[in-house]
């Protein structure tokens, strides 16, 4: 009788109790009836507090025809809305708030932030509230922020290292290449319209889609109600964004490709090479291996730094992997001596094909990588005002509890963890790898005789 009492108590508990997400001590959620998460993070090491929406929204949601307008969204974020009906209204109010705020616009994230006094906690959530929910997109703001984002694009053309990047995606990524790609596209950019705007505005800009996070020295029953009283009319859109607007799978790469660049401006030259990785979705242990893994090759003592950087072909040799939800990139990225680029090259390869072996790391590299993960997790914890977006990129991008238990999982990885990765994603995979160089050294090099499919 009393097993029948339990199941029909749990049977009458509300959803949403079985939906609560692992937390760190200190953070508290809510997910309010029109679907908004609400994220509180109690930390009271100065009366400070950050509010901060993120949206799952970013470059790949975007085709061709929208490439670079969640970026522009961004900047158009800050401008006018209902409330504040021209941009020098809205920074009046952010100077009468002593705010200080920034937006970011990933792959698999765009978020809005301002960092006020504690004392502003309930006017600075209606100050995001106009802005997140009744946007106006005036055309002579667009008209002027149309260059001010192109331009960033044109400053990031200037960079050797960014031609080489976008060179490598381009061959990485295929016909979905603009959904890796925030910064976007000249064209697209430059003839945005309010119209288009509110496509996207209209397509993922919801509370059932939108993540609010609330930190600093709050009280969180209090910031939970704040949070209700003012977004909690904010219309859910009745449907899951993702789910309606899906993200294509981007396709496996077909074979390796290797390619030269030239330009003038790489008076030194790097290389980087690139395989498609795991996510989150289908392989989220992998994304922590992969993590482990990239810590132990940045160690001094590795045998990845020792050959490349110790013995001198190269300046910097750096292993990274980038987390997501839809194919993390794992990517090298060389520095090699000019002297000794075809040596530097033949042995990045050569160590790559080590990898995967038993002795290629000691059992006390291993410890040392994870302890290093930790101590940079508690490092990164230090500003209150960081924490939203942390928790926020691991909600676009996995989850609060892939965020709660990141640590635990680092620390949990195994030489069997470390082999499966690079086995699956790495070692005798397709691999698309660029190296950037100047016309006149390519001369002497002739780059293209070594740098090539074997």
């Amino acid at each position: 009788m009393k097993q029948k009492h339990l199941l029909l108590l749990l049977l009458l508990m509300p959803a949403s109790l079985f939906a609560q997400p692992r937390l760190p001590k200190g953070y508290f959620w809510k997910k309010l009836p029109n679907g908004l998460e609400v994220l509180v993070i109690e930390n009271a090491k100065v009366p400070l507090a950050t509010i901060e929406i993120a949206v799952k929204n970013g470059a790949y949601t975007e085709g061709p025809e929208y490439s670079g307008l969640s970026h522009l969204f961004e900047h158009m974020f800050f401008k006018a809305n209902r409330d504040y009906p021209n941009q020098e209204v809205f920074l009046k109010r952010t100077q009468e708030l002593g705010a200080i705020w920034n937006g970011t616009t990933g792959e698999e994230r765009v978020n809005y932030f301002f960092t006020f006094n504690k004392d502003s906690l309930d006017a600075g959530l209606r100050f995001m509230n106009a802005a997140i929910r009744f946007p106006i997109y005036r055309t002579e703001d667009m008209q002027k922020e149309r260059p001010v984002v192109d331009g960033e694009f044109q400053r990031a053309e200037s960079d050797p290292g960014f031609q080489l990047w976008y060179a490598c995606q381009l061959k990485l990524w295929g016909d979905l290449v603009t959904r890796k790609n925030p910064i976007g596209d000249h064209h697209i950019i430059n003839t945005a319209t309010p119209e288009k705007m509110m496509i996207i505005k209209n397509k993922y800009y919801f509370p059932n889609n939108s993540l609010l996070t609330i930190a600093g020295d709050v009280n969180h029953e209090e910031a939970f109600a704040n949070a209700e009283k003012i977004f909690g009319d904010w219309a859910s859109s009745g449907f899951d964004p993702i789910e309606k607007y899906p993200i294509p799978e981007f396709a496996p790469l077909p074979s390796s490709e290797y390619f030269v660049k030239e330009s003038p401006i790489a008076q030194t030259p790097f290389a980087m090479y690139y395989w498609q990785g795991p996510d989150t979705r289908k392989d989220s242990a992998a994304t922590v291996a992969a993590d482990v893994f990239s810590t132990i090759l940045a160690l001094n003592s590795s045998k990845w730094q020792q050959a490349l950087v110790d013995k001198g072909l190269a300046t910097v040799a750096q292993v990274s992997y980038q987390t997501a939800k839809y194919v993390g990139p794992i990517n090298i990225f060389i520095m090699p001596n000019p002297a000794k680029m075809k040596e530097c090259h033949a042995e990045v390869l050569r160590q790559v094909a080590l990898w995967d072996q038993d002795d290629y790391f000691t059992d006390e590299q291993l410890e040392d990588a994870k302890q290093t993960l930790r101590r940079n997790n508690i490092r990164a914890n230090e500003k209150p005002s960081s924490l939203p977006s942390q928790a926020s990129f691991s909600w676009c991008s996995s989850s609060l509890d892939y965020y709660n238990d990141y640590v635990d999982n680092c620390l949990k990885v195994s030489r069997a963890d470390i082999k499966r990765y690079v086995d699956t994603y790495i070692i005798g995979k397709p691999v698309v790898a660029g190296l950037i160089i100047s016309p006149d050294m390519n001369k002497s090099i002739k780059a293209g005789e070594f740098f090539k499919n074997n």
